[in-house]
């Protein structure tokens, strides 16, 4: 396997073993066992365990932007965006209920610990707030669209945390459908 195949493979590696089993829990040993290199090895890739977490960022910021774009792409308008985002509860609810959100999961991992790379795992929230802010400003709510757009957000991830704690893939569902009522909501309110 070449390096940057076999860097490639620890960092989806180590994404996954932190999402399913978390940051602290997951060590250089896991990671080196599931991707079939010995420990030794491993360090020529990464020397910390923070680093790796840096590329894990790194992935999920990336891989966020590509399904942001590619929503971009294919909704031509602003309410099937925002419709493609909230029904990520739905199209994702096997892995949420096991786990949790990626994203919510990491960032309160790194803040219980006080990491270093906090602010950083944020920046994935910041991705969404932003691009959900631009999707309400383009149906015309200038005014609201940080507002809704960390409401949506906000009210997401409480779906994701109640889904996790309670595995009930029909709460998802019913909360999909009333956050996307809210939405129709707000946007009949923008042409009163």
């Amino acid at each position: 396997m070449a390096a940057a195949s076999t860097r490639h493979n620890i960092i989806e590696i180590a994404d996954d073993l932190f999402y399913r089993g978390g940051f602290e829990a997951t060590s250089f040993a896991d990671i080196a066992v599931k991707a079939g290199i010995s420990r030794g090895n491993f360090y020529y890739y990464f020397k910390t365990k923070d680093e790796i977490l840096n590329a894990v960022i790194d992935r999920r910021l990336q891989r966020t932007r590509t399904m942001l774009d590619g929503w971009e792409a294919q909704a031509p308008k602003p309410r099937e965006r925002i419709v493609a985002f909230i029904e990520l509860l739905i199209a994702n609810r096997a892995p949420i209920m096991a786990h949790g959100c990626p994203v919510g999961t990491l960032c309160a991992e790194l803040a219980k610990l006080d990491h270093v790379h906090q602010e950083r795992a944020a920046e994935i929230f910041g991705l969404f707030a932003h691009w959900l802010e631009e999707q309400f400003r383009a149906l015309g709510a200038d005014e609201t669209a940080w507002e809704w757009a960390l409401h949506v957000l906000a009210w997401s991830q409480g779906v994701a945390s109640l889904a996790t704690a309670f595995k009930d893939g029909d709460f998802i569902r019913r909360e999909v459908a009333d956050i996307t009522g809210w939405l129709d909501g707000r946007i009949a309110s923008l042409s009163n």
